[in-house]
């Protein structure tokens, strides 16, 4: 089955809307390399588009009905946004899903250490990295520390053109002979991932003069001891902006795409809709890239119990009208597929490979190997969604990540799938997927806008 590159069918008011599309994204992205700075963003965008904090509405006691819009967040690191349909929402609700959590290095809680006149922090990685990708790049320090007092200190070291990046060192390719015999997942490991931060010793100091003049430092500026570094979440990522890429600008290449690009233009999505004939939820979270885990992961019960919160504001709660409600619920699985690249071919089964520019992506299942792990999207669902993308005019394709037998990936859908509601993954195909730079397609952006928009109005 042929699909078309989109790029041949665009025309100069497409061109201008898919263009304004990626320019909000870009921004998006620039804004949000965490998922504290995600959700931060993501509230700005649903404040601007009229949607209340359901805490409120929940104090003040505030019924709501057709047309209301609300959010809800989960500890400054997840978010739901419902819009409330016309259509009585045990009927079930359309569900955008997606994750805001991307590979990186996360600093430990006591990682200050000198070597050799050099200042560094000990990092521990998170999510699926190749190591040996994050050394000699331009780092950002990026996240929060919480002093004892309560205060938060929110710190962005790197971004600004004047501000100091930190790195990690590799060794000389003079002395890399031993180093270059080992395999590539040993090349460089995950204790010798330590950020140089500083190298200027205090003046009259003696020992660890270097690792003093930076608690110095980050007293003056910050007013942090070494201690509050027990109550920090700090995050290493790639320092810079996201970047139009080909010299054709038809590409973007940034940190995050995974799963940003997702997050954002299911946000986008929900936003652009004021009323609804069936209830509309897009909800983005954390810990997806270590197995959704924890408070703020999908397998939490934040998503079931905001909807509990949200049928309770409505007049209708009951733990039968919830589990109707969720039953009766179809998702899109939000998250990237992995772009066929012609580089590594062998890696791909050409026929059910993602491709740039060919619209947003459907992966009928993920998982590892024999669909281990995976949520295996019902031929009726799939059947359905067909008719709605075409009704739309929209440009969509069929996916598996890589071959049978080479693994595999994970993402929300079976977590979802065990309320009994339909779901199937679907994004963005993605190049070099869990590098400190990730490449997407423009076209395939603003296609999986106008898909997600398609389905969130779809009854």
């Amino acid at each position: 089955m042929e699909r078309i590159n989109v790029w041949t069918k665009y025309d100069k008011e497409e061109l201008k809307e898919l263009e304004s599309v990626n320019n909000e994204y870009l921004k998006f992205l620039d804004g949000g390399k965490t998922e504290r700075e995600c959700v931060k963003l993501s509230v700005e965008m649903a404040e601007k588009s009229g949607y209340k904090n359901l805490a409120d509405i929940i104090k003040n006691k505030t019924k709501l009905k057709a047309g209301d819009k609300v959010y809800a967040t989960n500890m400054k690191k997840a978010i739901a946004l419902f819009l409330i349909g016309e259509n009585p929402i045990e009927e079930g609700i359309n569900i955008l899903g997606a994750h805001i959590d991307s590979p990186r290095l996360d600093i430990k809680q006591n990682p200050l250490y000198e070597d050799t006149e050099l200042a560094y922090l000990d990092t521990h990685y998170y999510g699926g990295i190749k190591k040996y990708q994050w050394v000699t790049l331009p780092l950002a320090i990026h996240g929060v520390v919480v002093k004892k007092d309560g205060t938060v200190v929110e710190i962005v070291i790197g971004e600004n053109e004047k501000d100091p990046v930190v790195f990690i060192s590799d060794l000389l390719i003079h002395l890399s002979h031993e180093q270059l015999e080992k395999k590539a997942d040993k090349v460089i490991e995950g204790e010798e991932l330590n950020v140089i931060i500083g190298n200027k010793p205090l003046k009259g100091e003696e020992k660890d003069a270097v690792k003093k003049q930076i608690l110095k430092l980050i007293k003056d500026t910050y007013d942090i001891e070494e201690e509050d570094f027990i109550s920090a979440e700090l995050e290493v990522v790639p320092a810079g902006k996201a970047r139009e890429a080909g010299i054709d600008k038809s590409m973007i290449m940034a940190y995050g795409h995974d799963d940003r690009v997702c997050a954002y233009t299911s946000l986008a999505a929900m936003i652009e809709f004021d009323s609804i004939k069936r209830t509309a939820c897009t909800i983005l979270v954390d810990k997806e890239e270590i197995g959704s885990v924890g408070a703020t992961g999908m397998r939490s019960k934040f998503f079931e119990n905001t909807v509990a919160e949200v049928l309770n504001a409505m007049g209708g709660y009951s733990e039968l009208i919830l589990r109707r409600t969720l039953a009766n619920s179809r998702m899109l699985s939000s998250d990237v597929s992995a772009a066929f690249d012609p580089t590594f071919a062998s890696a791909f089964e050409k026929k059910n490979a993602a491709y740039f520019a060919k619209g947003m992506v459907f992966n009928k299942f993920t998982g590892t190997r024999g669909k281990s792990g995976s949520n295996d999207a019902n031929a009726e669902y799939i059947g359905k969604l067909r008719h709605i993308l075409d009704e739309h005019k929209v440009a969509y394709q069929t996916a598996e990540l890589g071959k049978v037998d080479l693994g595999g990936g994970g993402t929300i859908a079976y977590i979802l799938s065990l309320y009994g509601m339909e779901v199937i993954d679907c994004g963005v195909a993605l190049l070099n997927m869990h590098a400190p730079w990730e490449v997407v397609s423009k076209a395939d952006v603003y296609e999986t806008k106008k898909g997600y928009m398609a389905f969130l109005s779809s009854l």
